[in-house]
Formats: structure tokens, C-alpha cells, sequence
């Protein structure tokens, strides 16, 4: 699974061809779940309460980037690199 953003120690991925609704993958300190991009709430798994915070805000700058992301796994083609929330202004 790429690796579209690496901020505060969450790794973000999404898979080619994945199942509905739009959303991507974290992964933080042992911990997973998947967030969707209308959002930004967990839709799977367990993540902390600041890391669910910190991704709510972070898909919400992001979300026409994600979702570029989403249709180009769809499509099968390379995902771009999304800037982390480390970044953000």
C-alpha cells in the first residue's frame, strides 16, 4: 500500500482499487484505522483522540488532493504526495 503523507509519526496509505466510501488508511503508534475524505471522521479501527483530531483537520485542507488520490487508485496510476499537517499553516 503507497505511503501518500508522513506527518507526527502517521503514516497515511491508500490501496489501488479500494472499496467504497472514499477514504485512506493511518497507521500510528500501533495503532490503524481508516478515515473517510468527506469527513475526516474514523470510519474503522482505533486511533487517540489528538490523532483523530489532527487527521479531521488535516483531510479537511486536504480533501480535494485526496480525492484526486482516490480516483487515481481507481484508475490504477501512481498516487501523489500529499504535504503533511507538520507543513500546514
Amino acid at each position: 500500500m503507497p505511503t501518500i503523507a508522513l506527518f507526527f509519526g502517521m503514516v497515511v496509505q491508500m490501496y489501488w482499487r479500494d472499496h467504497a466510501p472514499p477514504h485512506f488508511h493511518v497507521f500510528y503508534q500501533g495503532y490503524e484505522g481508516s478515515i473517510a475524505i468527506e469527513t475526516g471522521e474514523l470510519i474503522a479501527g482505533n486511533l487517540p483522540k489528538t490523532a483523530k483530531r489532527l487527521l479531521r483537520d488535516w483531510t479537511a485542507t486536504h480533501r480535494t488532493e485526496l480525492l484526486e488520490n482516490w480516483d487515481r487508485g481507481r484508475l490504477q496510476m501512481p498516487f501523489n504526495s500529499i504535504q503533511g499537517a507538520d507543513y500546514d499553516d
